[in-house]
């Protein structure tokens, strides 16, 4: 079946193209959008993105991770191939973990402005060490840090087997 020429979906430059060149460095106006039909609800969107891979700065060595993002849209939806595209920018990108996944929320917040939306970065163990970075907006700093000591909390306990 033929693509449709639909002017709802005009803005959108890469879907239904071939193109055969990834993005050289990551930049939100890679990240194209559409028009949210249901932005009266908050639903979720989840994205998993297994295969991230990015550069380490200091040893030029590669860095592996499984990236996912869950955000409430509001009046825009980010297209799926072109978050693609803007993950893959990241291959030849030399930037810290931590960096990357507040990087790829900046971005995603300044292309759909969402009302919430969270990337959960888990890179692969390196030097017998995984990194797993957690970024979120709006940031509700007090309230995450809260949530985190009670599951740390939990966790010690249940490691334990009762209250410390």
């Amino acid at each position: 079946m033929a693509p449709t020429n639909n002017n709802k979906y005009g803005s959108l430059s890469l879907l239904g193209r071939p193109v055969a060149r990834y993005p050289d460095e990551p930049s939100p106006n890679i990240l194209e959008t559409f028009r949210n039909e249901y932005a009266s609800r908050r639903y979720l969107v989840t994205f998993d993105c297994p295969e991230f891979t990015s550069i380490c700065p200091v040893t030029g060595q590669p860095d592996f991770a499984t990236i996912k993002i869950e955000y409430v849209p509001d009046t825009l939806c980010i297209e799926t191939k072109s978050l693609k595209f803007y993950l893959a920018s990241y291959r030849n990108t030399r930037s810290f973990n931590e960096e990357i996944a507040n990087r790829i929320l900046e971005d995603f917040v300044t292309a759909c402005s969402p009302r919430e939306v969270m990337v959960h970065a888990e890179f692969a163990a390196r030097g017998g060490i995984r990194l797993s970075v957690i970024a979120r907006h709006p940031d509700n700093s007090g309230e995450y840090a809260h949530q985190m000591v009670g599951s740390a909390r939990e966790k010690q306990i249940s490691l334990h087997g009762g209250s410390s």
